[in-house]
């Protein structure tokens, strides 16, 4: 507050005319003076509004709605750190709650007697499957008296960049298997031709990032098989389940793809995504205890004892971990079932009616996860482009990406909606009638619309 301005003026003064709104704010030095807590809280609300509502950015995945109760229970358990488990040992309990439910749910063989944790977000868990991989591939390799160099992972082309994170980070070699028309995701087709004796392990995905589509782990499974049986590598699966592992067993439990396929090793989902919290949340979960290698674990006193934890982050939020434990309790099976139905419900009505508009055709319908994309029909027009739909979209609020397919496929461009808890079917009605109004905006130009140069990155 400057020194010779009372308090009264700036309890009194217009908040718009006070010193600092009155002025600009600086934004890349560091304030020589303090404000008034309600100016500072208005000039950083009036920098968030030009983000975009987030109820219609249909490009991510992670939540963007929780209910009143959810949200009174964030605000109390804002300062909770979910490392510290002896200053919050109940917080730790809740977290063990939470991942042998998921362990339960995926089928283990016995949900009490294996081991899981929290983590930061689905990356960091997908991380913590890959370093149990190289770990127990290193012990294995060092007690036959065998090299560990060139450790391999192989997996799909389509993969969500935290897989090549890790490769980079934790010196694996990636060995990408290309999608095609043919083989739309890692399906078991020519696996034999990636693995070998350095490789730790196969990772499956339970929704790829680009379109929705599972992969069929049972069918990568039985292929990896009939791959130990000619050559003797028994090669693990990791299920990337970001967006699947909390859908699957819900609206599809018919489909094998958990740890009821032995090759199964570990499972990993984010509680911020279709486990419907806000954002900050992954879990990661082994079939069995032995799959976590103990070098891996470091164990930490709790209540007493010793607590073991692992994960790459040390400090990090507690509450979604407690608002995850509200949601399993809150919706219980019979309510995550009718929300990710009606998500379902709304992916497909969607589907479905951009299907009916002439120039698009569907990659996929939202059958798996309620995502889908879809592409212009090969020779349709030249005039214009899904990015340039995009753009228009955007004009209305709604966040819809375009973006080019991975590696062999990169010359076709898809455009892509992720339905979540919240986009009721009036908004996609909504949404519906205004694809029809762009896409008719643009067929009726009378010259082609100019093609972007560079497109925003892709993202899980």
């Amino acid at each position: 507050m400057p020194q010779n301005e009372p308090q009264e003026f700036f309890t009194v003064n217009p908040v718009f005319s006070r010193p600092g709104e009155s002025t600009q704010a600086p934004k890349h030095t560091f304030p020589q003076h303090e404000m008034m807590p309600e100016t500072a809280y208005q000039i950083v609300h009036d920098e968030t509004m030009l983000d975009g509502n987030a109820r219609l950015n249909l490009a991510t995945f992670v939540s963007t709605w929780m209910d009143d109760e959810a949200n009174r229970l964030y605000a109390e358990t804002y300062d909770k750190n979910m490392i510290d488990k002896d200053e919050y040992p109940q917080t730790a309990a809740i977290e063990q709650y939470c991942w042998k439910m998921l362990a339960g749910l995926w089928h283990s063989p016995n949900p009490e007697g294996t081991i899981g944790t929290s983590t930061i977000g689905s990356s960091e868990a997908c991380m913590l499957g890959g370093l149990a991989f190289k770990r127990l591939w290193q012990h294995k390799r060092r007690s036959e008296g065998k090299s560990t160099e060139k450790p391999n992972l192989v997996m799909s082309s389509a993969v969500q960049v935290c897989w090549e994170k890790f490769c980079n980070y934790f010196d694996v070699e990636a060995r990408l298997v290309p999608i095609s028309e043919e083989h739309k995701c890692l399906d078991g087709f020519e696996l034999e031709k990636y693995v070998d004796e350095n490789t730790i392990g196969v990772v499956a995905i339970m929704g790829v990032t680009y379109t929705g589509m599972y992969e069929p782990v049972k069918q990568v499974a039985a292929k990896l098989d009939e791959i130990q049986a000619s050559t003797g590598l028994d090669i693990p699966i990791h299920v990337d389940g970001a967006s699947g592992a909390m859908i699957a067993p819900f609206i599809q439990p018919d489909l094998e793809w958990d740890f009821q396929i032995e090759r199964v090793h570990s499972i990993s989902t984010s509680g911020h995504k279709y486990g419907l919290v806000y954002p900050g949340l992954g879990w990661v979960v082994w079939r069995e205890r032995q799959w976590l290698p103990e070098d891996l674990i470091f164990y930490v006193s709790y209540l007493g004892g010793d607590m073991p934890t692992f994960a790459l982050n040390f400090s990090r939020p507690g509450a979604q971990v407690v608002l995850q434990f509200y949601m399993f309790l809150r919706l219980g099976f019979d309510g995550y079932q009718k929300v990710q139905q009606d998500s379902q419900d709304v992916a497909l009505f969607l589907s479905h009616g951009i299907s009916q508009m002439g120039p698009f055709e569907l990659w996929n319908d939202g059958s798996d996860i309620p995502v889908f994309a879809w592409r212009l029909k090969e020779g349709h027009t030249d005039r214009w482009t899904l990015y340039n739909l995009a753009d228009r979209l955007r004009l209305k609020g709604w966040l819809v990406p375009a973006y080019p397919m991975p590696d062999n496929l990169s010359n076709l461009t898809v455009e892509r909606i992720v339905v979540r808890n919240g986009l009721s079917m009036d908004l996609a009605g909504r949404l519906l009638a205004d694809i029809q109004a762009e896409t008719s905006y643009l067929e009726n130009l009378s010259a082609p619309m100019p093609a972007e140069q560079e497109h925003p990155g892709f993202h899980h």
